[in-house]
């Protein structure tokens, strides 16, 4: 008898202990909390996405485009990829012909050939002649102190004073610039047990940094800030709240001491639905100074910011596990604020939108 179910029982055993074996990349068990929630799949209020890219702006994306905001109660989407040139100005002509108050772009710097004596002053022409061809603002990749090198082959820093022939320009034209710099802090650390970005690094190994690669998380963090002080005419929007989501009282601290800084929520909404408490406080108090974003354009992945900030939801799932693998918790922010953060604030900073798509008062 005991020979007979033998196999059975060593097959039952490696069974088992392979599902001990079960690495944590395969772990995501599903809550089996029962508590009052649901999804919210459309805004309770017409948005403006001030962070989106898009290489494709020809006229049947932009009714693919459309239709898929419309779901969403999107008014008006950034396309922060706009490019330069002849390619910002083909963007802006497909915008005119179809959508022309849906869809606004950013135009980007080329900083090949900073160094050269005259950079700084065809970089600042070429923005006017963008701004002239439609563009709102200026958008400027993480690539400026991570990657670019001066003529010399030098890192290029944020804070360069070479650079400051762009950000005066901005704030003479009136248009803001919406800043990306560095990444999480977590990726300079140490990738060990106590990283919470180690399923993102180990799945991602390319995102990880040292100090000397290609410099201090802090340091270039601290070039950002120098630079918006040393600029106060200009309106920066600090991308992806400037990495601080995650320490709400620093970011407080810098909005005190820049008065010219606004922070967009992009990609760090899991950040603020793991502290409900302390975001809807910062969220109240510095209402004037936040602006809706969301970086990637996934529409199924906008019901969790619109839940997280409209409702008082809690302990529901993110999408993306290797961001974050906590559970959510609702804001429930109040009306006033959510109109801001929706529309009213990136009213305020980028010029030329359209008021007319937005609630009036």
């Amino acid at each position: 008898m005991i020979n007979k179910y033998l196999p059975f029982l060593l097959l039952s055993i490696v069974f088992q202990l392979g599902a001990q074996e079960m690495s944590f990349e395969e772990y995501n068990p599903k809550s089996t909390l029962v508590v009052e929630g649901e999804e919210v799949p459309r805004a309770k209020y017409p948005f403006i996405d001030v962070h989106s890219h898009q290489r494709d702006m020809s006229i049947a994306k932009l009714k693919q485009l459309v239709s898929e905001m419309d779901a969403l109660n999107e008014g008006v989407m950034v396309n922060l990829s706009g490019g330069s040139g002849n390619s910002l100005r083909k963007k802006v002509e497909n915008i005119e012909a179809t959508y022309p108050n849906r869809f606004v772009v950013f135009a980007n710097v080329d900083f090949d050939g900073v160094g050269k004596p005259d950079w700084g002053a065809r970089a600042a022409k070429q923005l006017e002649e963008d701004v002239k061809n439609g563009a709102k603002g200026l958008k400027i990749f993480k690539s400026l102190g991570l990657r670019y090198k001066d003529i010399n082959g030098n890192r290029l820093a944020i804070d360069d004073p070479r650079l400051d022939p762009v950000w005066s320009k901005c704030g003479e034209l009136g248009i803001p610039v919406l800043i990306h710099a560095a990444d999480p802090k977590s990726f300079w650390d140490p990738m060990n047990s106590d990283n919470e970005r180690w399923l993102e690094l180990k799945t991602r190994p390319r995102r990880k940094r040292s100090d000397t690669d290609p410099a201090p998380w802090q340091q270039i963090i601290d070039e950002q800030h120098r630079m918006f002080k040393k600029h106060p005419n200009t309106k920066f929007i600090n991308a992806h709240m400037g990495w601080y989501a995650n320490n709400l009282q620093k970011l407080g601290e810098l909005l005190n001491e820049i008065p010219n800084m606004y922070v967009g929520i992009a990609a760090v909404i899991a950040e603020l639905g793991r502290q409900p408490k302390t975001a809807k406080a910062f969220f109240i108090e510095y209402q004037d100074r936040i602006l809706f974003g969301k970086d990637s354009w996934r529409p199924n992945e906008f019901p969790t910011y619109f839940r997280i900030l409209e409702s008082d939801d809690e302990y529901f799932p993110y999408y993306k596990k290797y961001h974050a693998f906590w559970a959510m918790y609702g804001l429930d922010l109040p009306d006033d604020v959510l109109r801001k953060v929706y529309y009213k604030n990136a009213l305020k900073v980028i010029p030329g939108l359209d008021k007319n798509l937005f609630p009036k008062e």
